[in-house]
C-alpha cells in the first residue's frame, strides 16, 4: 500500500510509459507537486511551449501522494531568511507565503479539482507539559518581532481552544489561519489531468536513468529538451549528482478507521483544521473527508540517506505514533487503525527550500521542502516557471531563490557515517527529552538540562 490517499484514487488508469525519443522546450523529472505546478503554471504563461513529464512510477507516488494532507502557508526556515531584509520587503514575502492555500483554491476552482480542500489554520497546541506552553509564547513573541500580526498568528486559552479541538490535557494553542488540509494524491491526480487537457504529456513508469543540460534518457529512449526540470525532491538521491544536496528522510502517518459523528464531537476538526501537538516528536494531523483521523509523527533516516520505497512501519514506529495519538485523544484507544503508511521527503543542508535556475545550462530546479512541500511546490512551481521564462517577479526576488547559479551553489551534506551517527544522537535524544518532560514528577534541573542539550543538537544540525 503507498497510502490511504492514494489508495482512494486507485481508479485513475495507469498513462503509457515513453515509447520513442521526443524533443520539447521542457522536461520535467517527476510527477509530484513541484513538477506538476512548475508545467502548469508554465502552461498558463506560454501555452505554445510543448512540456513533457516523465515519472518512474505513477503520478503523486512519491511524497506528494504519502503527506499528512497539510497545506500550509509557510515555508521552512523563511523567517531567518527573510529577518534581514527591510520591513516593506519582508510583508510582502509574508504575503506570498501566506497566500499559497488561496492560490491553490483558485486553481482548484478554475479547473474544476476536487480535492477536499478545506481552509480551517492550524493549531499549534501546548498540551502535555508546561515547556510547550511556554515554547509557544517564544514563538509568538518571536513572530511579532518579525512583523507578524495577530491576524497571522494569535495565542488561544484553553476555553478558547476548546471550541476548535478537545485535546487531552491542552493549555491552549498557536493559532494560524495559513493552512488548508486536503486530500493530496486527488489534488496531483487533478491537476495531471488539467495538464494533459492543455496539451502537456505525461509518461508514467518512466524511470530517468540520466540527465544533463539539455537531454534526459531513460532505459530506452532520449528526450531532447531546452529546459531541464529535476523535480524529484527525495528521489535525488538516485539522480547523481544530487544525492550530495538532498538527503532522503522518512515521514510515518497512521489513519483510524472512519469515526462516528459522537466521537467526533468529542474530538472537534469541523472546520478542517489541522493540529500540531508542540513537542520536538512534531506530532500533526487532521480530519479526513470520510471522518478518519490522519495522524503523524517525527520520520526516519537509513544510513547513506537510503530510500524507504513502500514503507511498511515496524512496530515500534507504529508504538511511537500510537502512544502520541492516544495521549492526545484518549477516547481512540481502542479505535482499529486501518493504514499505517510512510514517504521519503528531502532534507537539505541548509535546512530550507532551493528554488534554482542555471541559466547557462538551462536547468532549474526545487526542493528540499523539510516537510513541508505540499504548499511550498506550489510556490516553487511559480517560481520556477519565472526563471525559465526570465521573468523578473516577486517570486524570483526571494532569499530561497538562487538565480543565474549551478547546482553546486547548493550546501553538500557531510558523508557517512557522521550523518547516521548525528541522527540516532539526536533522535534518541528527543524521545528521551519527551520521555523527561512528560513526567512531571521530573526535577527542574533534570528537564532544563535535557531540553538544553537538544537545543545544542538542534543548533549544531542547522
Amino acid at each position: 500500500m503507498i497510502s490511504l490517499w492514494m489508495e482512494q484514487v486507485s481508479h485513475y488508469p495507469v498513462r503509457p510509459s515513453l515509447q520513442h525519443d521526443l524533443d520539447v522546450d521542457v522536461v520535467i523529472i517527476g510527477a509530484g507537486f513541484t513538477g506538476l505546478w512548475t508545467a502548469y503554471y508554465l502552461n498558463q504563461a506560454q501555452p505554445e511551449l510543448s512540456i513533457a513529464i516523465l515519472e518512474a512510477k505513477q503520478v503523486g507516488y512519491g511524497a506528494s501522494g504519502r503527506n499528512g494532507g497539510w497545506l500550509m502557508g509557510e515555508i521552512a526556515g523563511a523567517d531567518d531568511l527573510l529577518r534581514p531584509l527591510a520591513k516593506e520587503d519582508r510583508l510582502a514575502s509574508h504575503h506570498l507565503i501566506h497566500d499559497i492555500p488561496d492560490e491553490v483554491a483558485r486553481v482548484c476552482a478554475h479547473e474544476n479539482i476536487q480535492c477536499d480542500l478545506r481552509k480551517g489554520g492550524v493549531l499549534y497546541c501546548a498540551s502535555r507539559y508546561p515547556e510547550q506552553v511556554e515554547n509557544i509564547h517564544k514563538q509568538l513573541a518571536q513572530h511579532k518581532q518579525d512583523d507578524y500580526s495577530d491576524d497571522d498568528f494569535r495565542w488561544l486559552n484553553e476555553t478558547q481552544l476548546q471550541q476548535q479541538l478537545k485535546m487531552d490535557k491542552a493549555k491552549g494553542a498557536l493559532y494560524s489561519p495559513h493552512v488548508a488540509t486536503i486530500q493530496p494524491a486527488k489534488l496531483a491526480k487533478g491537476l495531471a489531468q488539467v495538464l494533459e487537457q492543455k496539451g502537456v504529456q505525461i509518461f508514467e513508469n518512466t524511470p530517468v536513468k540520466t540527465w544533463q543540460s539539455g537531454q534526459v534518457t531513460t532505459a530506452e529512449h532520449s528526450v531532447n529538451a531546452q529546459w531541464v526540470v529535476p523535480a524529484v525532491e527525495a528521489y535525488g538521491s538516485l539522480l547523481k549528482p544530487m544525492d550530495k544536496y538532498q538527503l532522503a528522510v522518512h515521514s510515518m502517518i497512521i489513519a483510524t478507521e472512519p469515526l462516528s459523528e459522537e466521537m467526533w464531537q468529542s474530538i472537534g476538526l469541523d472546520k478542517g483544521q489541522a493540529f500540531s501537538e508542540s513537542s520536538r516528536l512534531v506530532s500533526y494531523g487532521q480530519r479526513s473527508a470520510d471522518n478518519r483521523l490522519v495522524f503523524g509523527a517525527r520520520g526516519g533516516y537509513n544510513f547513506g540517506g537510503r530510500l524507504r520505497p513502500d514503507v511498511t512501519l515496524t512496530e515500534k514506529e507504529m508504538a511511537v505514533r500510537l502512544y502520541l495519538m492516544q495521549e492526545c485523544f484518549p477516547q481512540l484507544k481502542d479505535v482499529k487503525i486501518t493504514h499505517a503508511w510512510g514517504g521519503n521527503l528531502a532534507l537539505p543542508r541548509r535546512f530550507h527550500p532551493h528554488m534554482l535556475c542555471d541559466r547557462k545550462n538551462r536547468i532549474a530546479l526545487s526542493g528540499g521542502y523539510v516537510g513541508e512541500g505540499v504548499g511550498a511546490t506550489n510556490l516553487a512551481g511559480r517560481t520556477l516557471a519565472d526563471l525559465i521564462l526570465n521573468k523578473d517577479t516577486l517570486h524570483t526576488r526571494q532569499p530561497w531563490v538562487l538565480n543565474n547559479k549551478p547546482l553546486s551553489a547548493l550546501r553538500q551534506w557531510e558523508p557517512e557515517p557522521l550523518r547516521w551517527i548525528t541522527y540516532k544522537a539526536t533522535n534518541l535524544m528527543l524521545i528521551y527529552e519527551d520521555k523527561v518532560l512528560a513526567d512531571l514528577s521530573s526535577p527542574k534541573w533534570k528537564r532544563k538540562l535535557v531540553s538544553k542539550l537538544c537545543d545544542i543538537l538542534e543548533g549544531f544540525l542547522s
